[in-house]
């Protein structure tokens, strides 16, 4: 399908859909954006479901943050403060209509964080959507002391929420294993908060993790996640996008250690 083909069938697609949804709000566009110009998906060589998913991502409402004291990791229109993980066979990243988007590796895409990020007492929020595929859209790689670990999200087939890893142990296989059925094309508040005793993580309003890391041996899964250190975003024969992520810093943890 030509670039223009593409265009058209997006913007045609888009409108059907918006005309359909006028009795809701749900997708009003965006004051954060308020200021910019949602244009379609101007990349050719991907599906015009992929295009339409990214398009409409653009015209979400953004939620608000709960708290004080964060700031911008994305700058909403360049990669400055990123660059792509070099991945074996990776898919590329672009900033799309003040979304970071990845577009299907084989099987990595991902991008790394140039910015100093702390390695403890610190939070980290952000909006992450499946766009298109069926693994993890969200693999969060992130320090923790001298280590580093992963808080993978809809992995192992679509669906498990933990850490890779613990005492070894893939997410897959550990305590803080979780299951939730995700939707393609929907934002997902994703939240982390690394402390001195404990890794907790929410997606939306639901707690995943909360591990207590005292005696435990945090790490990343071996194998190429390992080039999203110390601080990046992955996902896996999936395409994802990713807006407003904010980091700040705490004092402890939002739930006590036991």
């Amino acid at each position: 399908m030509s670039e223009m083909n593409l265009n058209n069938f997006t913007a045609l697609t888009f409108a059907a859909w918006l005309t359909s949804s006028c009795a809701t709000t749900r997708y009003q566009p965006s004051t954060v954006f308020a200021n910019s110009v949602v244009t379609p998906v101007p990349k050719s060589d991907i599906t015009p479901s992929e295009a339409e998913r990214i398009y409409r991502a653009a015209t979400q409402p953004l939620k608000q943050f709960d708290g004080e004291g964060w700031r911008e990791l994305f700058d909403d229109n360049t990669l400055n403060g990123w660059r792509e993980t070099d991945f074996k066979q990776g898919g590329s990243v672009t900033m799309t209509n003040g979304m970071l988007v990845f577009h299907h590796g084989q099987p990595f895409v991902g991008a790394n964080c140039t910015n100093e990020i702390p390695t403890l007492n610190y939070e980290v929020a952000f909006d992450a959507m499946r766009v298109e595929g069926g693994d993890f859209f969200c693999g969060l790689t992130f320090p923790v002391r001298d280590s580093f670990c992963s808080l993978i999200v809809g992995g192992w087939g679509g669906g498990i929420v933990g850490l890779s890893s613990v005492d070894g142990a893939d997410a897959s296989e550990n305590e803080t294993m979780k299951y939730i059925s995700f939707e393609s094309g929907r934002w997902y508040r994703i939240r982390l908060r690394v402390t001195e005793q404990k890794i907790e993580a929410w997606v939306e309003q639901k707690k995943v993790v909360n591990l207590v890391t005292t005696g435990r041996k945090i790490s990343v899964r071996f194998g190429e996640i390992e080039m999203s250190k110390p601080f990046g975003l992955a996902s896996w024969d999936t395409s994802a996008a990713f807006r407003a992520m904010k980091i700040r810093t705490v004092s402890g943890p939002a739930e006590a250690a036991d």
